[in-house]
């Protein structure tokens, strides 16, 4: 099993200053935040992973026929919109 970056995944990586180590240690061990089985062409999910100290919220896509997963984009969660730890999304206003 592989991981596949999309071009979006890797812009946001450089802009962001992360490491392909780093992206695949958050990987390691996700705790699943939200799932969207009907996205095309495969079910993507929201994913927490820790990067050393930094958390990383992952979109991931898969697995694919070949059984790779696709890192569709990554971001940093900020906590205007997530509750502490990450894992719940802050009521809107």
């Amino acid at each position: 099993m592989a991981l596949v970056f999309t071009r979006h995944a890797r812009k946001r990586l450089l802009e962001r200053g992360l490491r392909i180590a780093e992206v695949r240690a958050a990987i390691g061990a996700p705790a699943v935040l939200e799932e969207y089985p009907q996205d095309e062409p495969y079910p993507t999910r929201l994913v927490l992973g820790w990067a050393g100290n930094r958390p990383l919220h992952l979109v991931l896509a898969g697995p694919t026929v070949a059984g790779d997963t696709i890192l569709v984009t990554l971001y940093e969660p900020d906590l205007e919109r997530w509750e502490q730890g990450f894992l719940k999304r802050r009521p809107k206003p």
